[in-house]
């Protein structure tokens, strides 16, 4: 009976909007729109931010034995490379959330709307990693790098949101063109290559919860949902690296 109450639990809970922060619900025509686009690298700090997600990318494809052509890579690849994606995209958001959240409180003064949307964006990058965890079971050496990557990587942004919140920013509009571009080759891949099964694979529960796809939605619908949250994350931190730490956010209405 308990057993049966908990199950009621997690689903109820599963099927709950309270939990969830604001996020984009897409029309199919706007998934159908989202492309790839690049803003063009101009001044210092636009070389070094670009510059980082050049170099990460680089240890990104070598790592999860990515390559940008089509028909190439495996299932147990290309879900490689989404998760360990995510669990690095997740981490800016948070650390720029909560870096103006102290600062508001240290200095006793609002926050111009900044961590909404910084913290939106943290979750949603969590949810695209929950929703792919429903296709992938990880091993030990898998979170093992996992856990120093995030380590590493978190203590890293941390110190330079401190010293030049706008390349972070811009480095993060980089990388989400980077993931706006691995997400097309992806569905590529599902058209053309060796993961056609996830256009007639049904998507999981949880993801069609989060973006209220439809019943039948597939994988490949989940793929397309998130390819258009990326190019949301793009073109977000592409305006606020071009504002003044105490400028109101322009995405807050």
């Amino acid at each position: 009976m308990q057993n049966a109450l908990q199950v009621q639990h997690a689903q109820d809970a599963l099927h709950s909007k309270d939990y969830v922060l604001f996020h984009p619900v897409y029309t199919k025509e706007e998934i159908e729109a989202t492309k790839f686009t690049h803003r063009s690298v101009t001044g210092i700090k636009d070389s070094i931010a670009y510059a980082l997600v050049r170099l990460m990318r680089f240890g990104f494809d070598t790592g999860t034995g990515y390559t940008d052509k089509v028909g190439i890579m495996t299932e147990q690849q290309w879900l490689n490379r989404i998760v360990f994606l995510e669990t690095v995209a997740g981490v800016p958001g948070f650390v720029a959330g909560m870096v103006r959240h102290m600062r508001s409180l240290r200095l006793l003064r609002r926050d111009h709307g900044w961590i909404h949307t910084l913290l939106e964006e943290a979750e949603n990058e969590r949810m695209h990693l929950l929703t792919f965890m429903k296709l992938k079971n990880p091993g030990p050496f898998f979170r093992m790098a996992v856990l120093l990557t995030q380590g590493m990587f978190f203590n890293a942004y941390f110190l330079c949101y401190l010293l030049s919140p706008q390349t972070c920013h811009r480095f993060v509009g980089y990388l989400e063109e980077s993931a706006v571009h691995t997400y097309t080759l992806c569905l590529k891949d599902i058209e053309h290559g060796r993961i056609k099964h996830w256009g007639t694979s049904p998507a999981p529960d949880i993801a069609k919860f989060y973006w209220q796809l439809g019943e039948n939605a597939t994988v490949k619908d989940v793929v397309a949902a998130v390819r258009a949250d990326e190019a949301d994350h793009r073109d977000t931190n592409h305006v606020l690296a071009n504002l003044q730490r105490d400028d109101p956010n322009p995405f807050v209405k």
